[in-house]
């Protein structure tokens, strides 16, 4: 082989018979195949296939499927913060004319991400008293196609009755969403409790140091996740590899 042809191709690693103890990081945008029929099959493999950076690597899916396990989910997929887990859910489940109800402490980005964001582009908005209980049943009509939560609230801190508004929404037909930031799963876990999606900023207590920006969405129905994979790859989504290491880490 030529010098400047050994120069672009380092020989391949031999990873058989050892493993190391931490996650390794791998970066990659290309992904390469050892043949054509590998490489044809690739769509086939779903979640567990690897068919470019962008779209999932050995390190983030090993941070997903430790993070679906802690939620006793289905799959969860990883966006850049924890506002991209909110916003990213509303945009894979709300068309125009539909309409989102999120509690009055909402993380404030999230409240301007649907008055700035949303509302132009013909999805409305409603906000509602956090402790409101099984009571927002009088709020969700027919245009309601996600009610959003966060418990505890951000800096006020209100616990919401989940179960009780998850089971007032679901009577009308509407999607529940859980911002579980501040619970994370060893505290509360939404999908238990009949919500559809439960996000995190593992920027917070996952990373544990304050040193990466990450966020997570976990779901217990494959068609919600894709939904959101779509949404993903359609704006062109995707993580740091040094950031989920980080996250594995921390």
């Amino acid at each position: 082989m030529h010098d400047l042809t050994l120069c672009v191709h380092h020989p391949a690693v031999d990873e058989e018979g050892y493993a190391s103890l931490a996650v390794p990081t791998h970066r990659a945008s290309t992904i390469v195949y050892p043949d054509g029929a590998s490489f044809m099959a690739r769509k086939y493999r779903g979640f567990d296939g690897y068919t470019y950076g962008l779209h999932g690597t050995p390190t983030t899916r090993t941070l997903e499927t430790q993070l679906t396990q802690l939620h006793d989910g289905i799959r969860s997929v990883l966006v850049p913060s924890g506002q991209a887990a909110v916003t990213i859910v509303m945009l894979s489940v709300l068309m125009p004319g539909d309409k989102v109800l999120i509690p009055d402490h909402v993380y404030p980005p999230v409240r301007s991400f649907c008055a700035d964001y949303l509302a132009p582009r013909g999805i409305a908005y409603g906000v509602y008293d956090p402790l409101i209980g099984a009571g927002i049943a009088d709020l969700v009509d027919e245009t309601v196609k996600l009610v959003w939560v966060e418990s505890p609230g951000s800096n006020t801190m209100e616990v919401q009755d989940v179960p009780a508004i998850v089971a007032a929404a679901k009577a009308k037909g509407a999607l529940v969403g859980c911002d579980n930031t501040w619970a994370t799963p060893l505290i509360f876990k939404p999908l238990q409790h009949g919500a559809d999606f439960a996000c995190e900023a593992l920027t917070k207590y996952v990373g544990g140091h304050s040193d990466l920006l990450l966020g997570s969405i976990t779901v217990s129905d494959m068609a919600l996740r894709q939904k959101l994979k779509e949404t993903l790859r359609g704006f062109g989504v995707g993580v740091s590899l040094d950031e989920c290491q980080l996250a594995l880490r921390g």
